[in-house]
C-alpha cells in the first residue's frame, strides 16, 4: 500500500472568516484569506508536513484532490516542489459536492490498489498513518477521545461535535455516529474512537460514493458511502485505536497552536 489521496478540495469556508483577536503575518493573512488550507506558511506550507509523515509511513504515490480554482495549490506541489521521497499527482473535483463525491474523482489514481485517504488541514501521527498499511481489508484509524481531549489542538466543546464510532466485538467498524449526543458519549465503551478521516479504502468505496444519495446538508459524504459499503458490499472495515493525536488547521485561530507544534519538524520531500 503506497498510495495516499489527500482530501484539499475545500472552499475553506471557516479559514476565510476573519478573527480580530487572531495575530497573523501579512502572508499568513493572504493565504487565509483564499481559503486554502493546506498553503497556510507556518515555516513552510503546513501540507509539507503532512506529506512528511506520509514519506516516513511509507507512503510514495501521493494524489491531491483539488477544485478547478486551486491554481496555487496546482503550481507550488505540482511545479515548484522536488521530491526525493514522493511523487505527486494531481484529480480535480469539478464541483464541492462532498467528501465522497471527492474521493470519487480519485478513482483513476487509485484503480485496483488499496489506498489512503486522509484531509489536508489535519496533521496525522506518522504510527497512525502505518498502522493503515499493515491491514489487509479497508479500515480506519480511531483516535481516542481522550488523548485528543488532553493533546490536540482541538477545543473540547468543538471535539464534543465529532463523530465516533462504534465498532463489534472483534473491532470491525460497525457504523459511525455523525454528532453524538452526551448521554451516547457516556454509554460507548471506553477507549471511545473519535474518527478523523483517516482511512484505508479499497476499490469497492467508488461504487458506494456513486451509489449514496445526499445528506440533509446536500452534500455526498464520506461516511454514508462508507455505510453503504459496508451494508450492501458486505465489506469488512477493521479498526486500529491510536492514543496520539491529531492537529487541526480549520480556521485562523488555529494557526499560532500549530506553528507552535510543529516548530523544529523537519520537511523531508
Amino acid at each position: 500500500m503506497k498510495k495516499a489521496v489527500i482530501l484539499a478540495g475545500g472552499l475553506g469556508t471557516r479559514m476565510r472568516r476573519d478573527n480580530a483577536q487572531t495575530t497573523l503575518n501579512e502572508r499568513q493573512t493572504q493565504v487565509a484569506d483564499s481559503g486554502v488550507k493546506a498553503l497556510i506558511p507556518l515555516d513552510r506550507p503546513f501540507l509539507d508536513y503532512v506529506l512528511t509523515a506520509l514519506a516516513d509511513a511509507g507512503y510514495c504515490r501521493i494524489c491531491l484532490v483539488i477544485g478547478p480554482q486551486h491554481d496555487d495549490l496546482r503550481h507550488y506541489y505540482g511545479q515548484t516542489l522536488s521530491y526525493q521521497r514522493l511523487s505527486m499527482d494531481f484529480a480535480v473535483q469539478a464541483e464541492p459536492l462532498g467528501t465522497a463525491n471527492a474521493v470519487f474523482a480519485a478513482q483513476d489514481f487509485a484503480g485496483e490498489d488499496p489506498f489512503l485517504v486522509i484531509n489536508s488541514d489535519n496533521y496525522y501521527p506518522v504510527s497512525a498513518l502505518a498502522k493503515l498499511r499493515c491491514l489487509n481489508n479497508p479500515g480506519l484509524v480511531l483516535f481516542d477521545r481522550n488523548a485528543m481531549l488532553n493533546y490536540s489542538n482541538i477545543d473540547p466543546d468543538r471535539l464534543s461535535k465529532f463523530a465516533v464510532v462504534q465498532t463489534h466485538p472483534n473491532t470491525t467498524m460497525k457504523r459511525i455516529i455523525e454528532k453524538p449526543e452526551a448521554e451516547l458519549l457516556d454509554r460507548l465503551p471506553q477507549p471511545v474512537g473519535i474518527s478523523m478521516n483517516c482511512w484505508r479504502f479499497s476499490a469497492s468505496i467508488f461504487t458506494a460514493c456513486g451509489a449514496i444519495a445526499p445528506s440533509k446538508r446536500g452534500e455526498l459524504e464520506l461516511p454514508d458511502a462508507v455505510q453503504y459499503d459496508i451494508d450492501v458490499h458486505d465489506q469488512t472495515y477493521q479498526t486500529v485505536l491510536s492514543e496520539e493525536p491529531v492537529l487541526d488547521l480549520s480556521s485562523r485561530e488555529d494557526i499560532q497552536s500549530m506553528t507552535t507544534r510543529l516548530a523544529g519538524t523537519a520537511v523531508h520531500l
